[in-house]
């Protein structure tokens, strides 16, 4: 699993798979929702959507039930393996995001469950574009992830958004849109931008 930081293998060393979906099993099981991302996600009304870093397949798997195209990718593959292993019926490809290259388009690209920090921090703006790039035009990156010491800040994800030529459209502090006013939790809103990707497709090409 290469290009994956020091931070996510800590994690995953002392995270059981079984136990982590668990965890989630019972929030369902308390009269709480354990689907906001898939929420806010479906708010949008995406026919395609592609959840870059899909972890177990929780979020991938509840938006295919609302009858959403989904595709699954992650870098670890026992994580891909336990997504199938629940979903067979949906398509989990390991690969590391800042290499993805897929023929698909989306209407959204979701990175839920502190993808982004998890990406090695020389990789994070690669990242970050192959997700625009494997959006329509128009099309909405949303990504949640918590602000720690040596982790990403808010204003670092959206210069990488804006590099790879998505503009910000909303910021909340909790998948259910609560709003932003600081705090330790980011739900960022980005749009892939019509001008920026009429430029480029008019332009001359560049290198991948």
């Amino acid at each position: 699993m290469p290009n994956l930081p020091d931070d996510w293998h800590s994690w995953r060393a002392q995270e059981d798979l079984e136990r982590y979906d668990e965890r989630f099993r019972r929030l369902a099981e308390a009269g709480r929702n354990p689907h906001g991302e898939a929420d806010l996600v479906a708010s949008y009304a995406p026919s395609a959507v592609l959840d870059a870093g899909c972890g177990t397949g929780r979020v991938a798997i509840e938006l295919a039930r609302r009858g959403i195209a989904v595709l699954g990718v992650d870098a670890d593959p026992d994580m891909i393996a336990a997504a199938r292993g629940k979903a067979p019926e949906l398509e989990w490809v390991t690969a590391d995001l800042a290499d993805l290259d897929r023929p698909e388009r989306f209407d959204v690209v979701v990175l839920a469950g502190n993808v982004v920090p998890y990406v090695a921090p020389a990789q994070r703006g690669r990242a970050v574009a192959a997700c625009v790039a494997h959006l329509v035009p128009g099309g909405r990156l949303v990504a949640g992830f918590r602000l720690r010491p040596s982790w990403p800040t808010p204003d670092d994800y959206d210069d990488w958004c804006a590099a790879a030529g998505a503009v910000p459209e909303d910021r909340f502090a909790t998948w259910e849109r609560d709003p932003y006013a600081g705090g330790d939790y980011v739900v960022a809103v980005h749009r892939r931008d019509q001008n920026v990707f009429e430029k480029r497709a008019c332009g001359p090409p560049t290198a991948r």
